[in-house]
This record gives C-alpha cells, structure tokens and sequence, in this order.
C-alpha cells in the first residue's frame, strides 16, 4: 500500500486547539490510454491495477467486446500509459467515443455514452435471489475489505460478488475506475458476471447502472444513494438495486422479488 498512499505534515485543529500531525494521502495519477496508436483518453486515477482500468474502460464504451479483440497490453507505470492494440476499427471508435452526448459530473472512466445506450438496454434474465442478512454481511465485509480507504479515506471501492463472498475488489480515486478496474480484470481472467452481485461505495447514477446491465449483472447494492434515472434505468433492465445500505437497514427500488425474506 505504500505506493498508494503519500504523508503530508497538517495542521490539526478541534476544539482542544492545534497541533502538528502527518496524514496519509491517496496518491493519483493520469493515465493516457492509447488503442492501437491513437491516443484516445487521459483518465484521473489511482496508480495501481492500470491494465484492468484500460480493459475495463474500453469495454465499457464499447471499444472492444470480448476478450478475443485483445491483441497486447502494454503498461509504462512511469509515464503513466497503457497501450492497447486490438483488432478493431479504432479511426471510427475513437471517433465516436468523442461524439458521445453525456458527461458525467463525477469524473473518470466509463462517463462516456449515448442516449441509444440508455434507450436500448436488454433487460438482465437472472433468478439470482439474495436475502436481507446477506446483503448486511457483504456490505460489512466490503466496507472493510479497502486498506488504502482506512488509512486515507480517499478512494472508491467497487466489488464482484456471489451472494456469500467477494470474489474481485478493486478501489480508486473515481468510482467508474473502480467498476472498470474490476470488469476489466473479469475480462482478462475469463471470470464470469452473469448471476452475480456489484458492491459500490459510491451512488449509482445512470452510466453505473448501464456498466452492471453490459454485464449482465442482476443485483447492485450501494452503500450511497442512486439518482432518479438510474431508478428508471434499473427497473427496465430488471435490475435489483439496492442502496443505502446503512447497518440493518436498506432501500430496494427496483425489482424487489429478488431479496428474499429471512
């Protein structure tokens, strides 16, 4: 965690008076990704797991499909690049990520997408039930599971899931980092997402909502609010969400039947 973290002497004041303390701060990074020699994005981010954010990001916006398109990935951690080369058609990909007519206010990856996205969304076909005390459980442990948030408290943390353990964790200065972070190391792992659960600290507005449908994903949960077309945008595609998750109390929007009594 050391390369993650950077000490600041601070000035400390409560209503005791002020002292002289040294805090711990989440470092961060740019990050070009360039796909198959156009330079594409510079992404903010947390300088770790910078392969999957480049994977996860790609995918996300629809830059590649599957695993298969991915011809080498290559990291230059001092410069802060990461090379992609595929066998796509990059002139008109990159050509349309920048026509895309929806930015995100929160920054990072995955702020990209279209209104076709939204209005388009195949509705997720999952059985996959979870109950009230599982989703306490994977929240606690999730909550938990982020060494650089304890010391700093600085990053976003996003989880794949079963309903009984996390299975990918990964966290990030932005919270679409951190998604992309963790479908993109699904990509590369050939780790499936059908059936499963996202775990996110951070609110679940529309882009978040259309990365877990690309998925498949049946159920997120957020310990943070979602906004009124990620609601919409959920109950459509059959999505469960769930947020709030505060102690032993929870909000389910949408899709409901999927939490189960005790």
């Amino acid at each position: 965690m050391t390369d993650l973290i950077e000490r600041f002497p601070v000035q400390r004041i409560t209503d005791e008076g002020k002292k002289d303390v040294e805090d711990m701060v989440t470092r961060e990074q740019p990050l070009t990704i360039i796909l198959n020699n156009c330079e594409l994005v510079t992404l903010l981010c947390s300088p770790h797991g910078l392969n999957y954010l480049a994977i996860g990001f790609l995918f996300s916006e629809g830059l590649i499909k599957s695993k298969d398109e991915i011809k080498k990935v290559i990291v230059d951690e001092r410069r802060g690049v990461v090379r992609v080369e595929t066998t796509g058609d990059t002139e008109s990909a990159s050509d349309d990520i920048f026509k895309r007519v929806i930015t995100s206010g929160c920054g990072g990856a995955g702020s990209l997408h279209r209104m076709a996205d939204m209005q388009n969304l195949a509705k997720v076909q999952s059985h996959t039930r979870v109950s009230a005390q599982e989703v306490f459980d994977l929240v606690r442990g999730f909550q938990h599971h982020s060494q650089t948030f304890k010391a700093t408290g600085g990053v976003h943390s996003a989880a794949l899931c079963d309903t009984k353990n996390i299975i990918l964790f990964a966290d990030d200065i932005g919270r679409h980092n951190a998604l992309d972070k963790v479908f993109g190391e699904c990509i590369v792992k050939d780790i499936p997402t059908e059936d499963r659960i996202i775990l996110t600290s951070g609110r679940i507005p529309s882009e978040i909502l259309l990365k877990v449908a690309k998925r498949k994903i049946p159920i997120i949960i957020s310990v943070s609010a979602p906004t009124d077309l990620g609601v919409k945008l959920a109950a459509d595609a059959g999505i469960t969400l769930i947020g709030f998750v505060r102690g032993k109390k929870m909000n389910v929007y949408t899709n409901s039947w999927r939490v189960v009594a005790e």
